[in-house]
């Protein structure tokens, strides 16, 4: 059904001559081969868009988890300087 690069596979007598000879260059055979390539691009799009939202929640919980740890490490930090004020105790500057 599919030639090597996923396209619809279709004989190439039929191509560019409608089987109903309409005048229009296209018959049912080449109405349903488009008809399938748009439908598997359909398909990728989604399985794209899909693997797209999941990128994005990903990367909503790093930028949370980072800007979390950022937080506690300077929290952590603060309290050390506390720590150490309060160890050398009140400068007197004259």
């Amino acid at each position: 059904m599919s030639g090597p690069n996923g396209e619809p596979h279709v004989p190439a007598g039929n191509v560019g001559r409608g089987e109903e000879g309409d005048g229009d260059g296209f018959g049912e055979t080449e109405y349903a081969a488009i008809n399938s390539m748009l439908d598997q691009i359909n398909s990728c799009l989604d399985h794209l868009e899909e693997k797209n939202d999941h990128l994005h929640a990903r990367l909503k919980e790093l930028l949370e988890s980072n800007r979390q740890t950022r937080l506690e490490f300077q929290q952590q930090l603060s309290e050390e300087q506390n720590m150490q004020a309060d160890v050398q105790g009140p400068h007197m500057d004259i």
